[in-house]
């Protein structure tokens, strides 16, 4: 059974309630996959993404084309199940809790209380992905995703990387797309960009509970990174 039926079932059940909200989704989340906690982080995470983007949508005010078609690069969602997953982007955009609240909650379940949570990051991925696709990162949004990660608990420092590896590699400094300072030796920066790859292959994040449907997020991190070492790379060459 893939992780759409799964999540099928699960909007199902939230559905019947009259008035579904941000409790409805975490105590489904709870009992539905109790015993399976595998199940409940992927399953997890994709209700989160869902979710918290219909929650950047309302706050932004407007929801381009160029966004919807980001929804879908990440969302490969069969049209079986299409009606499903519009279902529970409604019930989380028209609830009347904060995304905030969101955050928080769904941020328990995917795992927060270790600081820089892998697949916390991985939301915050995919809510830039999506933000960003009209070309313009709005002021509105910007706030949305700084106070996500807070509530995340991704430091800082962590954040800018997280947001340079989204901006245009011509307006952003590609060691802080790589996360390490300028000036080290290129041998540093050459060992830190392996572990970089290694830490973020695709393989890595699905076996750590992204779902496979997902992957492009994974796809798109690597490529921010390999074009940020590649420009400190040809500058070293040319020194």
């Amino acid at each position: 059974m893939s992780i759409w039926d799964r999540i099928g079932d699960f909007v199902i059940r939230i559905s019947n309630s009259a008035k579904a909200g941000v409790s409805d989704l975490v105590e489904a989340l709870r009992t539905v996959f109790e015993g399976d906690a595998e199940l409940r982080r992927r399953v997890a995470f994709s209700v989160a993404m869902i979710a918290l983007s219909a929650k950047m949508a309302k706050a932004d005010g407007v929801v381009t084309q160029d966004e919807i078609h980001a929804f879908r690069e990440i969302f490969s969602v069969p049209p079986e199940e299409a009606r499903n997953v519009a279902r529970l982007y409604d019930i989380a955009k028209q609830d009347v809790a904060g995304f905030e609240i969101y955050a928080e909650r769904m941020a328990r379940l995917c795992g927060t209380g270790h600081k820089n949570c892998a697949m916390l990051e991985d939301i915050l991925d995919g809510l830039f992905h999506i933000a960003k696709a009209d070309g313009v990162l709005h002021e509105r949004e910007s706030y949305f995703l700084k106070r996500v990660s807070e509530i995340f608990e991704i430091s800082d420092e962590h954040y800018q990387t997280i947001l340079a590896r989204h901006l245009d590699l011509g307006e952003t400094d590609p060691y802080r797309v790589l996360g390490i300072e300028r000036g080290r030796p290129f041998a540093d920066v050459r060992a830190h960009y392996r572990r970089l790859i290694a830490h973020h292959h695709p393989d890595r994040l699905i076996a750590r509970g992204l779902p496979e449907e997902f992957v492009r997020i994974a796809t798109t991190r690597v490529a921010a990174i390999n074009a940020a070492y590649e420009l400190i790379e040809k500058s070293a060459r040319a020194a």
